[in-house]
């Protein structure tokens, strides 16, 4: 891991390869060590690029609002990279459109995995079951407590919400553990009791979103767009991914059937040929289609 001090924070990176080169940008659930396969493979043919996002990993804490696609793009700056490929997954995802659109001369090609999007309104059940998963893994007293700065997070709380939360967004509905590869079910718990240890004990922060969000600027992207969506993952994330393959001109979309919201954990080999083929602009690689 590295350092870099891009002006306005310092984020943890890690950089491999040389030639084109390719940012990973992690989910909001996780942090840059869910991209282990896909950064070792990539950088073969590449300079890869993988960070944390302010406030994850080993990057620096931040009260207040964070522009995460300006930190970004602040990154590249920092790293002299001109242009480059963006993959992002989640939220993370988002932040790579965003900097796209504000900045469309950086970004060569657009990959995004299970994506998030600013702009776009979560229906109001997806975000009461959200709200109800929270509160059955954490009481409501201690939770506030947490996320306000009040009170030590215990790690019966901290393993608790990590559990409830990836079985609600990581697995996606009726999934049992067991149906994830065990390496994969573990690194995700791993990273996200990590996340809410540290989220519960550092100041509070929140994503600022463009002032002109990218639910109403996608027909403004050119470049060559990869979207991939889990078929087990929450319906209205799938959407999302329909969102973009409909509104970026020309855009693939590739479904992963048994798959979750962290394809690049739970389907790593499969993601990240598809990622080598939507780089290459080749033939669709066999058991693949888009």
């Amino acid at each position: 891991m590295a350092m870099i001090d891009t002006g306005t924070t310092r984020l943890a990176y890690d950089e491999a390869g040389t030639g084109p080169a390719i940012v990973l940008v992690h989910a909001g659930v996780a942090d840059r060590r869910m991209w282990d396969h896909q950064f070792a493979e990539l950088a073969k043919d590449h300079r890869v690029v993988r960070y944390d996002w302010r406030g994850y990993g080993g990057s620096a804490d931040h009260e207040g609002p964070v522009r995460h696609h300006e930190d970004l793009l602040a990154l590249m700056d920092a790293l002299e990279i001109p242009e480059a490929t963006l993959i992002g997954a989640s939220y993370g995802g988002a932040y790579a459109v965003d900097a796209a659109l504000a900045a469309p001369e950086r970004v060569n090609a657009l990959a995004l995995v299970c994506p998030g999007m600013s702009g776009h309104v979560w229906p109001e059940a997806f975000v009461r079951t959200g709200r109800q998963m929270a509160l059955a893994a954490v009481p409501h007293e201690r939770l506030a407590a947490y996320q306000e700065g009040n009170a030590e997070p215990e790690s019966a709380d901290v393993a608790a919400m990590a559990d409830a939360q990836a079985r609600f967004m990581v697995l996606g509905p009726g999934r049992s553990p067991d149906e994830m590869p065990v390496e994969a079910w573990d690194l995700s718990l791993l990273m996200l009791r990590e996340m809410y240890a540290r989220r519960w004990s550092s100041p509070a922060n929140h994503t600022q979103w463009p002032e002109r969000p990218a639910v109403d600027r996608l027909h403004e992207i050119s470049v060559p767009a990869l979207v991939v969506k889990g078929l087990s993952e929450l319906p209205q994330v799938q959407d999302v991914a329909d969102l973009y393959q409909a509104g970026i001109e020309g855009a693939r979309l590739l479904e992963l059937p048994d798959t979750g919201h962290l394809p690049s954990v739970e389907r790593p080999g499969e993601l990240t040929a598809a990622l080598v083929e939507f780089l290459n602009i080749g033939p669709t690689p066999e058991g693949h289609s888009w």
